[in-house]
């Protein structure tokens, strides 16, 4: 989007309709110095400044709007969200504040998935709002952008976002930052990276499976790596999933979407790492040569691995991604991934499950998120569960069979994947909002990317 094109733009004293925004509490002294028709009209329209309620004032031969937020003096990311959804096209300046933290839903509020809808004449026009803060709107911006590039993979159906569709997003990605990209497929794949052949081996030939690593910044940086779970669309393989639960596996590769999105805020600012993206993209499919439950599979890092579901392939392709971004030797790790149902029961869908080695680091993402309204929720890696994972016959299981804790035993098998001593994240995130809310369409949602960013952007500075 050009800064032409922008949803927000400096104030720079254009032409703008003002937005006056009330609280429940001062509404009645905000209304009494109206005349009796603009008390009339927001009367009719049931405005009595309750939070994202929306009112519409006559004025003469114009009108203004009126907002109600909870408080004025700290709005937070979605405050705005159900103006920039409700008011007429145009352009916009708060009265007596600045918008801060919520140009970030004024933004994402106008996102629409319009990819295979003819254009809609009747929609309303861009509605943009202005802020005398014009040093924070290109972050704003970046910020809002990779939200809604979450969003576009997600919402994006499997036929046009497989495996190809990911490498096609990398090389995006590594034009747009001169970054290096490297793509294994085939039988190289299946020798550097067995999981991630085995997973994706029964998918027909347009969607192969393939491992994408870009690589980008000066090697004097200290090493992050970003790992993401591409699986483009998730059948169950062999443990087929039933209608119900394959309804929504276009999804499934939304942690792949997360770690596009984040590399690209990453670089976007410049910040000073030597950045390794990896992202495993494949699709579970049934074919002949689908691996089966029972199986052994060989990893790159060298353990065994019996199958005891073919539905829990993300944990397996991940297992490889990471264990080639601990050979870089990072000063952390993070990955995402939609891994499992387990982590939506115990915390719903806003809540991405949190895991990490280090409690310093958990409480920075925690931190992180509670500032930018995107908070992640931190759940154990309980050494004492491992057990649950041993198999007779391999050197690990890839599930667990007591039906306990299914989120952290996922993450302790991906625990032994990650290099000793490598300080390391995992997001278990639903990439899905099931319903709207203000800033917030049903649809592919991103869950702890700002937070992880901003935590980031502190780590290691700009």
């Amino acid at each position: 989007m050009s800064k032409k094109d922008a949803l927000i733009q400096p104030d720079r004293g254009q032409d703008a309709t003002p937005i006056h925004l009330v609280t429940k509490d001062n509404f009645e002294a905000w209304l009494k110095p109206l005349s009796a028709g603009q008390r009339a009209s927001l009367k009719a329209q049931k405005f009595e400044g309750k939070p994202a309620q929306v009112g519409i004032v006559p004025d003469g031969d114009g009108w203004f709007a009126a907002g109600g937020v909870a408080d004025p003096a700290k709005l937070t990311s979605w405050c705005l969200a159900k103006l920039a959804e409700d008011l007429p096209g145009g352009t916009y300046r708060l009265v007596e504040h600045d918008p801060g933290a919520a140009l970030h839903g004024w933004q994402t509020a106008q996102y629409k998935f319009a990819r295979y809808l003819k254009p809609d004449d009747t929609a309303a026009g861009p509605r943009i709002l202005l802020s005398t803060k014009a040093k924070h709107l290109d972050d704003a911006i970046a910020q809002a952008e990779a939200e809604n590039l979450v969003r576009d993979l997600v919402n994006t159906p499997a036929e046009d976002m497989g495996p190809a569709a990911l490498e096609a997003e990398f090389e995006k990605l590594a034009k747009a930052h001169d970054a290096k990209l490297k793509v294994v497929k085939g039988d190289a794949l299946e020798r550097e990276y067995p999981m991630v052949h085995a997973v994706g081996r029964a998918a027909a030939r347009h969607h192969a499976p393939r491992l994408l690593h870009l690589s980008w910044g000066s090697e004097k940086y200290p090493v992050l790596a970003i790992v993401g779970k591409g699986v483009c669309f998730d059948s169950g393989g062999l443990d087929i999933k039933p209608a119900s639960g394959m309804k929504l596996m276009k999804k499934d590769m939304g942690g792949a979407a997360h770690a596009i999105a984040l590399a690209q805020l990453v670089m976007g600012a410049q910040l000073p790492v030597r950045l390794h993206l990896l992202v495993p993209a494949v699709e579970n499919a049934i074919a002949g040569n689908a691996f089966r439950p029972g199986d052994i599979l060989s990893t790159r890092k060298g353990l065994t691995v019996e199958i005891g579901n073919t539905d829990a392939e993300g944990r397996l392709i991940l297992g490889d991604a990471l264990t080639r971004a601990s050979e870089e030797k990072p000063d952390l790790i993070v990955d995402f991934a939609t891994l499992t149902g387990a982590a939506r029961v115990a915390l719903g869908p806003d809540f991405p499950a949190l895991m990490t080695r280090k409690d310093a680091t958990a409480q920075a993402l925690i931190d992180a998120g509670k500032a930018c309204d995107d908070e992640p929720w931190r759940l154990p890696l309980p050494a004492a569960y491992a057990e649950w994972l041993k198999s007779d016959i391999a050197d690990t299981n890839n599930t667990h069979f007591n039906g306990f804790a299914g989120a952290s035993v996922a993450g302790l098998f991906l625990d032994k994947f990650v290099g000793e001593g490598i300080d390391w994240a995992h997001f278990d995130t639903f990439a899905w909002r099931p319903s709207a809310k203000p800033g917030r369409p049903a649809g592919g949602a991103a869950y702890g990317l700002r937070a992880t960013f901003h935590m980031l952007r502190a780590r290691y500075g700009s």
